[in-house]
């Protein structure tokens, strides 16, 4: 049977002061009045029923994520108490599943996307499910089509084709964020897509993966789908490290059992992790200006003007070009689209000297 896991545990600080600890990016409503979750789960809804969706998420959120998906059922919500990274958000979750469902296939999913169109999201999505389903030992991996050379993602290297699914293939590398003129190779070879950090595997597969692989990992996951009682004692203990690093491209290597495969995606496709992909998304003036709430520009061009004070509170923007400003009932960001990554070093400081603002 197939399910669906959302993972929705990061804290968003580069989008601070719009993320919070309480209020991470994933629950913000910053499209058209919807949280980046929300949407996450309604594209999982093409696939699956809601009582076939799983949120992993972090313990402090989910009181917020119960508000926000009131569809969700209780026991398909997965607080982490502390972040472990994302080998063990898809772990746990697997655990769980192929505990309820030995036959479970999963699409582990994130939930700081913006994904466009949905119906081309979900056909791919569903032939990465058959895939999954015609072989077991498929590891299947997301690629997204790339539409420019892009140095802010990862890249798959693609390799032989896979028969009977389109444009499946094996994957024969990870690697890492390029420089430009690496990346203007990788697109203009076409064998290469983007890295969507989003798989699809049974259940089973992955987790004999992690048992060859991560023993300790494996070991400790098993005994917490066993016993869920001993939450906040087993899992502040996990190995931190990303599913990439640990399982993915080992597996790549020929380690492990498994394969890893991938089924392309052909859809406009933005990771919000910071101002500058925020940016992308919000509607503009005719000055290139991307306005939020109520702000009044003048002589100014290409900023992002984000303004969620609430209402009486006007925002002014005169004589600046690539600028952000972000305002809160409690706290205003001023930088520019070019400094926007550094913020998630402001929010350290902050933390430090006045830490009831981080």
């Amino acid at each position: 049977m197939r399910y669906v896991v959302i993972m929705a545990g990061g804290s968003g600080t580069r989008l601070w002061p719009l993320s919070r600890k309480g209020t991470p990016k994933q629950l913000l409503k910053i499209v058209n009045g919807t949280s980046l979750l929300r949407l996450a789960f309604e594209r999982a809804l093409r696939l699956v029923p809601a009582e076939r969706v799983v949120v992993v998420t972090g313990a402090s959120y989910l009181d917020a994520v119960r508000d926000d998906l009131p569809e969700l059922p209780e026991q398909n919500l997965l607080g982490e108490p502390i972040g472990r990274d994302s080998l063990n958000a898809c772990a746990w979750p697997a655990a769980v599943l192929a505990d309820r469902d030995p036959e479970a296939v999963i699409a582990q999913l994130t939930a700081d996307q913006i994904i466009e169109p949905v119906d081309a999201f979900a056909a791919s999505l569903d032939r990465a499910f058959a895939l999954a389903e015609d072989q077991p030992d498929a590891l299947v991996t997301l690629g997204v089509v790339p539409t420019e050379p892009h140095t802010g993602y990862g890249y798959l290297e693609r390799g032989q084709p896979v028969p009977g699914f389109g444009d499946a293939c094996v994957v024969t590398e990870f690697k890492e964020k390029p420089s430009l003129d690496v990346a203007t190779d990788y697109v203009a070879s076409g064998r290469y897509w983007w890295n969507a950090g989003m798989f699809v595997w049974r259940a089973a597969s992955f987790l004999e993966e992690v048992r060859l692989l991560e023993p300790q990992t494996h070991a400790a996951i098993t005994e917490l789908a066993a016993e869920p009682g001993r939450l906040e004692e087993i899992f502040p203990a996990l190995r931190k490290v990303s599913v990439d690093y640990a399982i993915m491209e080992p597996v790549s290597h020929g380690r492990g059992a498994g394969r890893v495969l991938s089924v392309g995606l052909p859809i406009s496709w933005r990771d919000v992790g910071g101002f500058a992909s925020l940016a992308e998304i919000v509607a503009t003036d005719a000055d290139g200006n991307a306005v939020e709430g109520l702000a009044v520009t003048v002589d100014a061009q290409h900023n992002l003007v984000f303004n969620a004070a609430g209402p009486g509170h006007l925002v002014g923007v005169a004589g600046i070009s690539g600028a952000v400003v972000v305002v809160t009932p409690d706290a205003t960001l001023v930088t520019t689209l070019d400094d926007a990554e550094k913020v998630k070093s402001l929010v350290g400081r902050i933390a430090e000297s006045a830490p009831s603002f981080a």
